[in-house]
């Protein structure tokens, strides 16, 4: 069986094998949404494959609309090249249920993939033709954080985004430059109204995305490139709106043990490969079956009914407060907690890590104990039925194969919000005393041990990419497993980093707590686990 328009034609084999199909005339969908496209999403991967295509795609079999997305990536081409082009644009998506089974379904709601770069003229001149037609109602993104980024981390443009500057709308390269020139396309089609929606996993992701297109516009005008006309009608958010939205599921890399079930089932050509930039994908994607998405519903040309498929469409109020539920409470710390002891400890496996008892407790600690009394309750989930989702089922499915060293990377850019919200809340609350946390701390004294990159047994750790990586390590140069004098005087000025933590741990009375803990980390091989004893015991 082949994962194409052709191979499914042969339903009753797919069907025997488990596998659902599509409930809509895939031809009929490519055509609808040539001549009337409503959706482009930019970032081709998997989090959109196996999440937000699904939403089209249960919409489509019911009949709620009749076009597909548009795909572009403005990264990776080879996605489109090697996973989209051979495949039809189809995905089989695999969810990973905890009792070990696969629930599968191939996705057909993608009309097409386009690459979104100046070396692809024809692609660009597809999407420019897109955005100039007024049927598009919305752009969305999944590009990750850094795909919004214009600046590096001394606060200077990149030089591809000063070139982009210096270029003008015909010729740039950044993600944001090409996002602003298809705007400019459509101001000049005919300002038909749009809405640019982030779906990225992020804090305040419309507002990332809207600053780094007006960036770009702003500079632009500055340059003369375009008119005060245009640049006025991006600014203008009932005409080109930025709805800020919290995305939720947990999509790791594609899995052999998926792979080799597919190929049991007969399908065929389901093989991952590593891209020329290094992203690791396959024509399946496997995934958890839980999944959130709450969205600012701020559509000015109109949306899809989103809410049919499970989306939940809100205000701006409550997507923010669903997005601090999540990830200054009930997911984002405890992952971050299980991911620096996780690699201490020699766990490649989240799942295995909740089998851990001294792990599991510290992240309930964290959770319920230091996390839910100031927890923020967004109304449209309850907190604690989201937390118990997390802890009980999500994190322990050994059928997600998510590793604590992918959850590890970037760390530093994180534990402001993980952390240091709810640091910040029990500062605010005059019931509450922020130097009687002690789990949130181990958490963060953890960190610091695994900045050192010697795992518990003392032997050399890969520590993962984090843009603060060497600075830090830096300031702990001297540090030693086996001799906890030689902390003295390391991590004051780590701890009282009020832009790395989000708040001045020293100030609040936490910086003696944390730097005992560190202490207690590196008395030695086997420290970190006699550590969790102690604490959690």
């Amino acid at each position: 069986m082949k994962l194409n328009y052709a191979g499914i034609q042969d339903r009753a084999a797919w069907e025997a094998a488990g596998i659902a199909l599509p409930e809509f005339d895939w031809k009929a969908m490519c055509a609808e949404t040539e001549a009337r496209p409503t959706w482009v999403h930019f970032g081709a991967g998997n989090i959109f494959r196996g999440f937000i295509a699904r939403l089209q795609q249960s919409l489509l079999n019911r009949g709620l609309v009749k076009g597909g997305i548009v795909a572009a990536d403005t990264f990776d081409f080879d996605i489109i090249d090697k996973i989209y082009k051979p495949f039809d644009s189809m995905t089989l998506m695999v969810s990973l249920l905890p009792d070990g089974s696969m629930k599968k379904e191939v996705v057909a709601s993608i009309a097409r993939g386009l690459r979104a770069g100046s070396a692809h003229p024809e692609d660009l001149e597809e999407l420019r033709k897109i955005f100039r037609n007024p049927s598009l109602q919305m752009a969305s993104f999944t590009i990750t954080e850094k795909g919004y980024a214009l600046k590096n981390i001394q606060g200077q443009f990149f030089p591809f985004v000063e070139a982009d500057f210096k270029n003008g709308p015909a010729n740039c390269s950044h993600a944001m430059s090409i996002v602003a020139s298809l705007l400019l396309s459509r101001f000049e089609a005919g300002a038909a109204p749009i809405a640019i929606v982030s779906m990225d996993n992020c804090s305040h992701n419309g507002e990332k995305l809207r600053a780094s297109v007006m960036t770009v516009v702003d500079k632009w005008l500055e340059n003369g490139f375009v008119s005060e006309a245009f640049a006025a009608w991006v600014r203008d958010e009932s005409k080109v709106s930025f709805p800020w939205s919290m995305i939720d599921k947990i999509t790791p890399r594609p899995a052999k043990v998926v792979e080799e079930a597919l190929a049991r089932d007969g399908v065929e050509d389901m093989a991952a490969i590593v891209t020329s930039r290094n992203t690791f994908i396959a024509p399946f994607v496997n995934a958890e079956q839980p999944q959130y998405l709450v969205i600012e519903d701020r559509f000015p040309n109109g949306r899809p009914p989103l809410e049919e498929a499970g989306v939940y469409m809100t205000d701006r109020d409550t997507v923010n407060n669903t997005e601090k539920m999540k990830v200054t409470t009930c997911l984002n710390p405890l992952h971050t907690a299980l991911a620096v002891y996780g690699c201490l400890l020699g766990y490649n496996s989240i799942a295995a890590e909740m089998r851990d008892p001294e792990l599991k407790a510290l992240v309930e600690k964290i959770g319920y104990d230091e996390g839910i009394p100031v927890v923020v309750d967004p109304k449209i989930l309850s907190p604690m039925d989201f937390i118990h989702e997390v802890v009980d089922q999500r994190l322990p499915n050994p059928f997600i194969p998510d590793a604590p060293q992918r959850i590890a990377t970037d760390t530093s850019q994180k534990v402001a919000i993980r952390f240091g919200e709810t640091i910040k809340s029990y500062v605010a609350r005059p019931d509450l005393d922020p130097a009687t946390l002690e789990f949130i701390p181990l958490a963060i004294a953890g960190w610091l041990r695994y900045l050192l990159a010697v795992d518990d047994a003392g032997e050399a750790m890969a520590c993962s990419g984090d843009p603060m990586l060497e600075t830090l390590q830096g300031q702990l140069a001297g540090v030693k497993l086996g001799e906890p004098k030689s902390a003295q005087g390391k991590l004051s000025p780590i701890l009282s980093n009020a832009t790395l933590f989000g708040v001045d741990l020293s100030a609040v009375g936490l910086g003696e707590k944390i730097e005992g803990m560190f202490r207690e980390l590196i008395a030695g091989p086997g420290a970190v686990r006699a550590t969790l004893q102690r604490h959690l015991g």
